[in-house]
């Protein structure tokens, strides 16, 4: 949520931290601002909407683009309503101070309070405004530079953020800091030039060496100078990790294609592959893993395991039970991250907890790693981001390797966290010995054809369009799944809700009955995976049901398929194999399905309305 940009040195500023704002948009945001320092004059533009909004206001005043030093800001609104007052970045009340802020200041009330009490006076409503405030008062009371300031205010405040902050009296550096929210500090040739970003994304081109913020970290950044990184709560000066970015620019454009989704979509095939190359060797019926194989026996030992996540990690992680306990015979849990952390769960050191974020930097899931930590379980992450914090907080883990994803409704995401979990709950079984050794060579031998089948399913874009047309105007749909597809079921109804608007709900099958089979009618579009394995008659009976009260019926069906095409209106076919691979085939026409609905309806696909890629504040 939010993005920071900014930038100090020789270049001109302005297209630096407005292009990155632009890298950030991602993210979710409802307004953008930046500043630029000419020298003499800060310049402050800010605006309700879009950074080409942002564009316009600039465009008008040359003046506003000068400078060799800037920050900007994409806002998600927390505090205060998205207006142009509300958007960052905030002026302190001498106005010598700017500041961009992501994440909560939870007791900015009390501190709002005591600043008025001193003679205060606040222009907006956010929280952030209070912040640089109370670092302008910190400052003049006890006479300090910047960054002492900054880590004495900090010292005081309640919440989460990731801030740069800029001084007009010290106009030759930037301070930035972090507890919960990432921040990264791109690092020129020579330290002459600095580029800080919520992500590596929007200096990618200018520099592939990065300081990533641990939290409870700050960063006094002179042009010229080396980092100097601090500890906020001791003051105590520490080494700057500077870390080689595997990030390409590539790899963050479009590619010829519409939306970032889309491409996203099309990358599937090649996002599975790196995510097992290396790992899975099916000839030879071997499974590596470091994090796995390095602590083995906390796995082997382990009572059970309890998977916490969120939004569409979650449903991969509820795939992952059906995996794991399928396999391997571990009891498993499936957690959200952000009900765990507060239900005062019993943990046990026998436990082990597997986090899974895209982002590696979701709030809830970072915070229920802590809890985890803190009694005693082993933690292991699933994560995309090299260096997030997940990364970084977890005992052992493994990188998806799926590439950068822009588009907000993860796809890629998905499937990758979802071929790190077969093989994992392959790799337990093996050495539990709960599937046989040919078992298990047949599984990594149909698993390797999974990125061929993506391709081929690909290639059904056309005949999901057609649905597509039929549906869009719909106003709620049914998702059905059971198994290992129930998961996919959920997922398919996020997918529809995120990013076309429509309400959509998914069920396991069997609990249509209970239910959801009220809503059935002409109206009512019914999305069914009817695999042919598992428990497909059963599917078929529910498929029966919705079909004699007059629903109309989608069906995703295996290759060569009659029953279910005799039934439904419409049939999408998905090649065969094993069922609980089948997740990784059947997501795709879905992602497919809500791409193409959102995009007939004018939806702005990859920045849908209220959303953030990364959930880093509660």
């Amino acid at each position: 949520m939010c993005g920071i940009t900014g930038y100090i040195g020789e270049r001109d500023a302005y297209p630096i931290v407005i292009n990155g704002l632009k890298r950030l948009e991602y993210r979710g945001y409802d307004s953008a601002g930046i500043m630029m320092y000419d020298g003499e004059t800060i310049n402050l533009s800010k605006t309700k909407g879009k950074v080409s909004d942002l564009e316009v206001i600039t465009n008008k005043d040359e003046k506003r683009k000068i400078g060799k030093i800037g920050i900007g800001h994409t806002r998600w609104a927390t505090h205060g309503v998205p207006n142009d007052i509300n958007s960052h970045p905030h002026f302190s009340q001498s106005g010598d101070l700017v500041i961009v802020h992501n994440g909560i200041i939870e007791n900015y009330d009390t501190i709002k309070k005591e600043l008025i009490s001193r003679g205060y006076e606040f222009q907006s409503d956010t929280d952030t405004e209070v912040l640089i405030n109370l670092i302008e008062e910190v400052k003049k009371k006890e006479n300090c530079k910047l960054g002492k300031a900054v880590q004495l205010a900090l010292t005081n405040v309640i919440g989460a953020y990731a801030i740069a902050v800029f001084d007009k009296t010290k106009p030759n550096e930037l301070v930035v800091a972090r507890l919960g929210s990432p921040i990264a500090i791109g690092v020129g040739k020579n330290n002459e030039e600095f580029f800080i970003a919520s992500d590596a994304s929007p200096f990618i081109e200018y520099t592939k060496d990065a300081i990533y913020l641990e939290d409870g970290e700050l960063a006094i950044i002179k042009q010229g100078k080396a980092i100097k990184v601090r500890k906020i709560e001791d003051d105590k000066l520490i080494d700057a990790n500077i870390q080689e970015l595997q990030l390409s620019l590539d790899q963050i454009e479009k590619g010829g294609y519409e939306h970032f989704m889309l491409k996203e979509i099309h990358e599937q095939p090649k996002a599975i592959i790196d995510t097992y190359r290396g790992r899975m060797l099916a000839n030879e019926g071997i499974i590596r893993m470091a994090g796995i194989d390095d602590n083995l026996l906390r796995f082997l030992n382990a009572e059970r395991i309890i998977i916490v996540a969120c939004g569409t990690s979650w449903h991969a992680g509820l795939v992952g039970e059906y995996l794991l306990e399928d396999m391997a015979r571990i009891p498993v849990e499936v957690e959200y991250a952000s009900e765990f952390r507060y239900r005062n769960p019993i943990i046990s050191p026998k436990d082990v907890v597997i986090a899974i974020s895209q982002s590696g930097e979701t709030a809830d899931t970072l915070a229920a790693i802590k809890l985890a930590k803190s009694k005693g379980a082993f933690v292991f992450g699933i994560c995309n981001v090299v260096g997030s914090s997940i990364a970084r907080e977890t005992h052992a883990g493994a990188y998806t390797h799926a590439g950068p994803e822009i588009g907000v409704a993860s796809t890629k995401a998905f499937t990758t966290q979802i071929t790190l979990l077969t093989l994992i709950s392959l790799k337990l079984a093996q050495e539990r010995g709960t599937l046989s050794k040919p078992a298990v060579n047949a599984y990594l031998q149909m698993m390797q054809q999974i990125p061929t089948q993506v391709e081929k399913l690909l290639k059904i874009d056309p005949v999901v369009q057609e649905i597509a047309k039929v549906y869009k105007d719909s106003k709620n749909c049914l998702y059905l799944g059971r198994g290992f597809n129930f998961p996919v079921a959920l997922e398919g109804a996020l997918k529809l809700k995120e990013i076309s608007y429509i309400h959509a709900e998914g069920y396991p099958a069997a609990e249509m009955k209970h239910g959801p089979i009220a809503l059935i009618d002409e109206n009512m579009p019914v999305f069914v995976i009817a695999t042919s394995k598992g428990h497909y008659e059963k599917v078929v009976s529910n498929i029966q049901e919705i079909k004699s009260r007059s629903g109309k019926i989608v069906a995703i069906v295996t290759e060569g398929d009659t029953t279910v095409k005799e039934i439904a209106d419409h049939v999408i076919e998905i090649p065969d194999t094993e069922e609980a691979l089948t997740p990784l085939l059947t997501t795709i026409p879905l992602q497919l399905l809500s791409y193409h609905i959102a995009v007939m309806l004018g939806k702005n696909v990859d920045q849908p309305r209220n959303l953030a890629k990364s959930v880093t504040v509660e």
